[in-house]
């Protein structure tokens, strides 16, 4: 049994819990909070045993193995540190850090301390989207040379709320455009050439950006990102041998089709019970059992080259966060 702390009594981590739930190998054994009610009302809604009133109580816990940290974006890279401090295995919340020097010294520091640490970048252990992963490596689509991919949607304007506020880490890139840039490094790798452009809205954050990669043989990504515009939020990957599309909505799908060039469409239905989160525990608690200190899924260095080119999308447009 590996027992699991959640840093954190938000959404994310409500919806985190309830995963945990489904697992039979994990026991959810402790919450945090930087406020006792928030801790207790949790512990309470999730059947959690213990409940601490700050993050430090729970890190220091003996009893824990793994902690999810699920707090706002300029919170992860602090937060995980003293995790990894107190001598925790990690699971942080996407994006990893606000930019790659954060993500750098959570890395350096797991490595130092021998600890596992990833990225929850779920989409990547979703089984729809893990079986067109597998099919797509068997030359299902012969070579991919272009995807293109969107994850727009309009959320209600909130100027202090965590969409919209610079000081909490707001705007599109950070929120959803890192799960296709993602997406796109899983499939190409460290892209060579970067052009975009976004409109940056009255808080100072991206509100919608496209965002053009080119990779090292060629390939190309064409990738949009909007927390103030909807439309299909699908991923289509084009091949020699035909096309793949992750059906809406792709960071969590349950279908996807393949169109040959020559021949019908097929469509692969993938269901699964619950949210979707508890696959990658289930990853975490797999690579812990295999004395991992990463995942071969989602591993580091990728996740510290996907910080770098979102550091360098946000070059392109001048936005620097305030607590950077």
């Amino acid at each position: 049994m590996i027992r699991w702390g959640i840093l954190s009594t938000g959404r994310i981590a409500r919806a985190f819990a309830t995963a945990l739930k489904s697992l039979p190998d994990a026991k959810l054994l402790a919450v945090g909070s930087r406020h006792r009610i928030t801790a207790d009302e949790f512990a309470i809604n999730h059947d959690v045993p213990r409940a601490y009133d700050s993050y430090e109580a729970l890190a220091a816990d003996p009893d824990v193995d793994v902690i999810y940290i699920g707090t706002p974006h300029p919170m992860h890279a602090e937060n995980t540190l003293m995790c990894l401090e107190a001598g925790k295995h990690v699971l942080c919340e996407k994006p990893f850090a606000m930019n790659a020097a954060q993500a750098q010294a959570m890395i350096d520091r797991a490595r130092q301390k021998r600890l596992f640490l990833m990225e929850a970048m779920w989409t990547r252990f979703i089984p729809a989207v893990a079986q067109a992963k597998r099919l797509i490596d068997q030359g299902a689509l012969g070579k991919v040379w272009m995807m293109s991919g969107a994850f727009c949607f309009r959320a209600p304007y909130s100027p202090k709320g965590r969409l919209f506020a610079p000081e909490l880490g707001g705007g599109s890139l950070l929120d959803v455009g890192v799960y296709v840039l993602s997406f796109a490094s899983w499939l190409f790798g460290k892209p060579k050439h970067i052009h975009s452009q976004a409109r940056i809205g009255f808080t100072g954050v991206d509100e919608h950006a496209v965002m053009q990669l080119v990779y090292e043989d060629g390939e190309l990504a064409a990738l949009t990102s909007a927390i103030t515009l909807k439309m299909p939020i699908e991923v289509i990957l084009a091949g020699t041998e035909g096309y793949l599309t992750l059906h809406e909505p792709f960071y969590k799908a349950q279908r996807f089709t393949i169109t040959p060039v020559e021949g019908e469409p097929q469509t692969y239905t993938v269901p699964y019970e619950g949210n979707g989160y508890q696959f990658q525990a289930m990853e975490v608690m797999r690579c812990l059992r295999a004395g991992l200190l990463e995942s071969p899924t989602m591993p580091l260095e990728e996740t510290l080259q996907i910080m770098q080119t979102m550091d360098a999308i946000r070059a392109q447009w001048g936005l620097t966060y305030p607590n950077e």
